[in-house]
């Protein structure tokens, strides 16, 4: 299903209490930057599951520049606190009022979103910034 940016949340939560909706399999999401006919540029998914009958619904909604956010569902589900992490880190969403919204894949320094279909392939120099480590050092 797809659902408003501004609505996720609520549909969210009316699953699980509702519904049965008890697991959150996967969160991730996709730039669709150039994509054809793509009305929007990142679109965000939840993978969900219902641990009692076995049913699985994709919940999908759509976010923009120049600030991607999102409600964090960590209250929800605590196992989305790293998926979270790592949608922000690799593309820049913000999911709003997550405990500890910071990098878990790319070091502090790192300043850009690498899975942005925007990124250059061989990086923007940033990786020539990072001291070198020695195997002995490591």
């Amino acid at each position: 299903m797809t659902v408003p940016a501004e609505r996720v949340l609520e549909v969210l939560e009316a699953l699980k209490r509702d519904a049965g909706f008890d697991y959150l399999a996967d969160l991730s999401a996709a730039d669709y930057l150039h994509y054809p006919d793509a009305r929007d540029r990142f679109g965000v998914w939840y993978v969900l599951t219902n641990t009692t009958t076995g049913m699985q619904l994709v919940v999908k909604t759509w976010v923009n520049d120049p600030d991607p956010s999102l409600p964090s569902v960590y209250e929800l589900w605590n196992g989305a606190d790293w998926m979270e992490r790592e949608v922000y880190d690799m593309y820049g969403i913000v999911f709003e009022g997550h405990p500890d919204l910071r990098r878990v894949l790319m070091p502090d320094e790192y300043t850009a979103f690498p899975l942005r279909k925007d990124y250059p392939m061989r990086g923007k120099g940033e990786r020539h910034n990072f001291p070198v480590i020695t195997r002995a050092e490591s």
